[in-house]
């Protein structure tokens, strides 16, 4: 008699590929977050700008496939944002 495996290997196959196709999302947007805190530090406004939009996208793609919650992705975003501001925003207003 055939044993019962065949549904618990392609499960496991699946959760593979699954967690392969979530480790590539979740690393894209560690990957945008490092640049632009970089830019941030080197003080390039416009290319920090561009680079916070393509992160925001990025995590809200992430968002809608179920990488990352809802709230993570917002907190995420929210802090990336106050990052920019304090560091561009508040010093145009200071000068």
């Amino acid at each position: 008699m055939a044993r019962n495996q065949t549904s618990a290997e392609k499960r496991h196959a699946q959760s593979e590929k699954r967690r392969m196709r979530n480790k590539a999302i979740k690393s894209e947007c560690r990957t945008y977050a490092k640049q632009f805190v970089e830019l941030v530090l080197k003080k390039d406004k416009e290319a920090a700008a561009a680079k916070l939009k393509q992160l925001q996208s990025a995590l809200d793609s992430a968002r809608l496939k179920g990488v990352v919650s809802l709230n993570a992705a917002s907190r995420k975003k929210s802090r990336m944002t106050r990052l920019y501001n304090v560091t561009f925003v508040q010093q145009a207003a200071a000068n």
